[in-house]
């Protein structure tokens, strides 16, 4: 691997490795956005990809000293699966992973195909000792804090034994990421009675009722997703992205709506002027790209996948969430709850 750039990292503190050449708008905004966390974030970077393109790319920003490049000449397009990871070992997920594995970085960042992510991830990083199966977690923006939705749709397919051990994902990732010492599990089903849902969600639940080290608080409902019920809400990947779809597209719709009905007149246009920057707020606090993306939990390294559409601003942002979890140690914390549990309760 290549170096065509020099690594302006400070002492001390490894850079996030950003995949620059997944995404719908790689590399402009992957580059872009690896600009924006550098100079307004503080969190040092280093881009994986086709070293001529992205220098080209940098040297539009002026900024190709402060942003080292690692060469990967391969890279998964949006559309190929699992396999991908297979076919093409030395796209730029996969080098970005042999950096993070390497202790060369201390994160991952891509946009790029959440399978592709995934597969490469399992492949490359491996998962934690005693983990089964990585989980994708997202922060909804409830409050007064987020909600953390897992699994988004690393497992279509899941056992009661696995939703069990994403919910201590789900409570190492809230302890780090969102400062919460002791956080609200609950269960995501058709109804908030203990026996509702199918084989799944009640053998799930019955379990949560008896681990010990999980605040367990029953059933959540798809429309308790957004008013904080529960800090950690957990289900199988197939529902959780789903679910989340359903919530980005509600909220696409809802601000769709709400732009059509301010241009209907003028006193309307003049109310719109007027709430301005409570309406701005609001965008930004339900934007996914804010939040930075999903986390991929389990896996014997940081990695978030940054929504695959993002922009400089969501590919920013990603990046310093990136940074965070590493600092927090997330890996780490994870390995520490999984050998906390009792041998008599450990399921997996």
């Amino acid at each position: 691997m290549d170096r065509v750039a020099p690594d302006p990292a400070p002492v001390g503190r490894l850079p996030v490795a950003l995949d620059a050449m997944g995404g719908d708008n790689a590399p402009g905004e992957i580059v872009a956005g690896a600009v924006q966390a550098v100079r307004e974030r503080g969190v040092p970077v280093v881009l994986v990809g086709q070293p001529r393109l992205l220098y080209e790319t940098l040297a539009a920003h002026d900024a190709t000293s402060e942003i080292p490049i690692v060469r990967a000449e391969e890279t998964l397009s949006m559309d190929e699966g699992a396999l991908a990871s297979l076919r093409r070992p030395r796209s730029s997920i996969a080098v970005a992973c042999h950096l993070l594995k390497r202790g060369d970085a201390s994160a991952l960042v891509s946009a790029g195909s959440t399978a592709g992510v995934v597969a490469t991830g399992k492949l490359r990083l491996r998962g934690q000792q005693g983990v089964g199966r990585p989980a994708i977690a997202v922060t909804l923006p409830t409050l007064p804090t987020p909600t953390v939705l897992l699994d988004a749709g690393a497992n279509a397919d899941a056992k009661p034994e696995m939703l069990v051990q994403f919910a201590h994902l789900g409570v190492a990732f809230a302890q780090v990421a969102l400062d919460l010492p002791h956080p609200r599990v609950g269960l995501l089903t058709i109804g908030s009675e203990a026996g509702k849902g199918n084989k799944l969600v009640k053998r799930t639940h019955e379990l949560l009722s008896a681990t010990p080290g999980i605040d367990f608080v029953g059933n959540v409902e798809g429309h308790d997703l957004l008013i904080g019920r529960a800090d950690i809400v957990v289900t199988d990947g197939f529902t959780g992205n789903v679910a989340l779809k359903t919530l980005e597209g509600s909220i696409k719709y809802a601000f769709g709506q709400l732009r059509e009905t301010i241009d209907e007149s003028a006193v309307a246009r003049l109310g719109g002027v007027l709430q301005r920057p409570r309406l701005r707020r609001l965008y930004r606090r339900l934007d996914p790209e804010a939040t930075g993306g999903a986390v991929l939990l389990g896996l014997n390294g940081t990695v978030v996948i940054a929504h695959g559409s993002s922009r400089a601003a969501g590919i920013a942002a990603a990046c310093e969430l990136a940074a965070r979890l590493a600092s927090g140690e997330i890996v780490t914390r994870i390995g520490e709850r999984i050998a906390s549990i009792p041998r008599s309760h450990r399921l997996w």
